[in-house]
């Protein structure tokens, strides 16, 4: 791996970190990637034509996985992507972990690497900087700020994005969720802006505030419904895309039952992996153990949205 430097004017920074990255599960079957479900969802994607596909992010459960199997998934995300850029999640508790997960990332021919900062002790914010650092200075393509705090228990300052942003090699830095109402949403995302280099994009997580996000300016969806069901995802940044903000925030709140099983289940990854296991897109069930799927009771609930929504087929 070398050193990379990206600048204004860098095609691939400019162009690739915008618009719907699509994040697919990685299911798993008796204790192993269920590759052909898995090259399935990243062929479901490619003909959706989402803007990138985001493997072994946390909707991937990269923590769950051994060296062997992410190595094999990113392969597995980049043949079957049809050209569409696959960015990979290279997240781990060591420095030492993370550089050997980008170097296989790189090899199979991933176009930017995603990473969080795991931990198990506390981290404080140099020692955040130095990890991101380390990564930029031995990765051959740009990186992505994760900022997960609700899974990671780790939350950036504003400062901390300014520090890790000025760094070559970083392409986008992946927000949580943004507030609700646009003046603030768009105060938000102001401060942001003015603090991180122009070729670095910014993009909103947390699906429920994707609208509220790229109306308020995010260049980017870091989407989890969109690796399951994109379709669903491309009404809102198509009509962004159209200059409706107004028929993008519509279509959010028509989606609001699932944002509220999202809250209800613990979160998004359990509602997605049955999701794709009602329309028959994996086994059930698909998380590895000890994760469980959602109870009958929730699947119920989760099977009158889809329907409801239009979401059943």
């Amino acid at each position: 791996m070398g050193c990379i430097g990206y600048g204004s004017g860098d095609a691939l920074v400019r162009t690739a970190f915008r618009g719907l990255s699509a994040f697919p599960l990685t299911p798993i079957r008796d204790d192993a990637v269920d590759e052909g479900a898995f090259a399935g969802l990243v062929e479901r994607l490619a003909a959706a034509g989402v803007d990138s596909i985001t493997a072994l992010g946390s909707t991937g459960s990269y923590a769950y996985l051994s060296p062997a199997e992410r190595a094999r998934v990113t392969r597995l995300a980049v043949g079957h992507a049809a050209g569409i850029p696959v960015f990979a999640g290279v997240s781990a508790l060591r420095t030492s972990q993370v550089l050997a997960y980008a170097e296989q990332a790189q090899e199979a021919g991933a176009a930017g690497l995603l990473l969080a900062p795991m931990r198990y002790q506390p981290l404080s914010d140099d020692e955040v900087f130095t990890l991101f650092e380390d990564l930029t200075r031995h990765a051959s393509v740009p990186v992505i700020l994760y900022d997960n705090p609700a899974t990671t228990g780790f939350s950036f300052t504003t400062e901390l994005y300014a520090r890790i942003a000025a760094l070559p090699g970083i392409g986008s830095i992946k927000i949580p969720g943004v507030p609700a109402d646009p003046g603030k949403a768009g105060k938000r995302v102001a401060e942001i802006r003015a603090v991180v280099p122009a070729h670095v994009t910014i993009g909103v997580s947390g699906d429920a505030f994707a609208a509220a996000g790229l109306s308020a300016g995010c260049d980017a969806w870091y989407s989890v419904i969109g690796g399951t069901v994109p379709v669903a995802a491309q009404r809102i940044v198509r009509a962004l895309d159209e200059g409706e903000p107004e028929r993008a925030r519509a279509e959010s709140d028509r989606l609001a039952p699932l944002w509220d099983l999202f809250a209800s289940c613990g979160g998004s990854l359990r509602v997605v992996a049955a999701m794709a296991e009602e329309l028959g897109l994996v086994q059930r069930p698909c998380l590895p153990a000890p994760l469980q799927g959602l109870g009958e009771e929730q699947r119920e609930r989760l099977r009158a949205v889809m329907a409801a929504l239009g979401l059943d087929r």
